[in-house]
């Protein structure tokens, strides 16, 4: 008997259990997470598509409201975690779908949910290998899409759904989920976060709910239908866990609150930085020039932003940002006007794609950014950082936690903090009551 592929995945949810590696990684996602969420939540950054959120998408009584306003305050700043496989920010989805759904399960166990995030972002990254490579280059913005699919599977395996209820709710996903990357820079990306969470929500408590919809071929019709003929629906359930992909690659938790395809570019920049002010200074510049893999400007595509949130997707901005300051910190991408001193010496970065490198799409893990400064002088400066070399260094996940909770009393802050290291049921309650309210 041929088995369907959701049938298969179905069966894998449920059964399949992480160990404490992983749990150990999920909690650092949860830090992660909120310290993504908070600054936006209590008000410390300005987000003025919130309060539409909130008037439009009432949480009261509503749980899929709910995980769409959680999977939209997440994003909104773009600081969120990303995965290689997933090519997108599984967290903001998965973890806003569990939380949500765990307001309603008093007795939820911390094990249990932790387990739940780590099914999600195997999910995440297993569907962004299926899908194949052109999927993101055709303009889908993966955390919509994928991410729909991936939190209402870990949805699945929170509220225990069975078999037959989860193929009902993996089909239901698979038929909502949608986003657009023409979005990028705009306050529809972390919408596109928030409905992706609503979506998993609907989807589980519909299939709780007894409604019917196909259980089988819906997968494989996704997969095809999205993948554009480069789809590889073998790699969704080939060794599940050998490794846990939220051990390997692993969650990259950003340490700038710009798009992942402008902080390798940033790096090489603070490099050069270093090296012109040690016997030159920034007005000895003439142009800049930065080259990368083909395709490897596909998120960070815009050139002239007008605002801090597009300048998070503009390579020449965060290039020159990053030899201005020294930094990459959010002030200066917020919603206002981009700071003309900063805009100015962005016109002056140009990019010129490598042909000698392999497109991007075929593997985005092998992206660089070579930035070279030309002085008036005649001489030159260049550095290039690969995308490896910047996934590979640490960020300090706890810092960034205590940093977004600065402009609260400290006795507060620290009271967030130590439950968001979710060290017992207990802490995740207090949590989810806080977000909840």
């Amino acid at each position: 008997m041929n088995i369907s592929l959701t049938a298969r995945l179905a069966e894998t949810l449920s059964s399949i259990n992480p160990g404490a590696t992983e749990r150990h990684n999920a909690r650092a996602g949860v830090m992660d997470y909120f310290a993504c969420l908070f600054p936006v939540l209590h008000g410390s950054v300005l987000d003025s598509g919130l309060d539409a959120i909130f008037r439009v998408f009432p949480a009261e009584h509503s749980l899929e409201n709910l995980a769409l306003q959680l999977g939209y305050l997440s994003h909104s700043l773009d600081f969120d975690d990303y995965h290689a496989n997933f090519r997108g920010h599984p967290t903001t989805v998965v973890l806003s779908s569990l939380l949500a759904l765990s307001t309603t399960r008093k007795a939820q166990s911390v094990e249990d949910f932790l387990d739940a995030y780590v099914v999600g972002v195997e999910l995440a990254g297993r569907l962004g290998k299926a899908i194949g490579t052109r999927h993101y280059s055709a303009g889908f913005h993966s955390t919509a899409t994928l991410g729909t699919l991936a939190a209402t599977g870990a949805a699945c395996r929170l509220l225990q759904l069975s078999n037959a209820e989860t193929q009902v709710a993996i089909g239901l996903a698979a038929t909502q989920a949608s986003g657009l990357r023409s979005q990028f820079g705009s306050a529809a990306k972390p919408l596109h976060a928030g409905l992706a969470a609503r979506s998993a929500v609907n989807s589980v408590q519909l299939a709780q709910a007894g409604f019917a919809g196909q259980s089988s071929g819906v997968l494989e019709s996704f997969l095809q239908a999205l993948g554009f003929g480069a789809g590889q629906p073998a790699d969704l359930l080939h060794e599940w866990g050998s490794p846990w992909r939220i051990v390997s690659p692993g969650l990259e938790f950003k340490r700038y609150p710009t798009c992942g395809g402008t902080h390798s570019a940033a790096e090489a920049a603070f490099i050069l930085r270093e090296q012109l002010l040690a016997n030159a200074k920034l007005s000895d510049v003439e142009r800049i020039e930065v080259s990368f893999p083909p395709g490897a400007d596909t998120a960070p595509n815009i050139t002239a932003p007008r605002n801090g949130v597009e300048a998070r997707f503009s390579l020449e901005y965060v290039i020159a940002d990053a030899l201005l300051n020294g930094s990459v910190a959010l002030e200066n991408y917020s919603e206002a006007p981009v700071d003309d001193v900063i805009a100015e010496l962005a016109a002056r970065v140009s990019r010129h794609p490598d042909p000698s490198a392999p497109a991007d799409e075929l593997d985005p893990d092998r992206r660089f950014h070579r930035v070279t400064l030309y002085l008036r002088n005649g001489s030159s400066l260049s550095h290039c950082v690969t995308r490896r070399e910047t996934a590979a260094a640490p960020t300090d996940v706890e810092a960034k936690l205590r940093n977004s909770l600065a402009a609260l009393p400290a006795a507060q802050a620290q009271t967030i903090f130590n439950d968001a290291c979710l060290a017992d049921s207990a802490a995740l309650q207090r949590l989810i009551f806080l977000i909840s309210q």
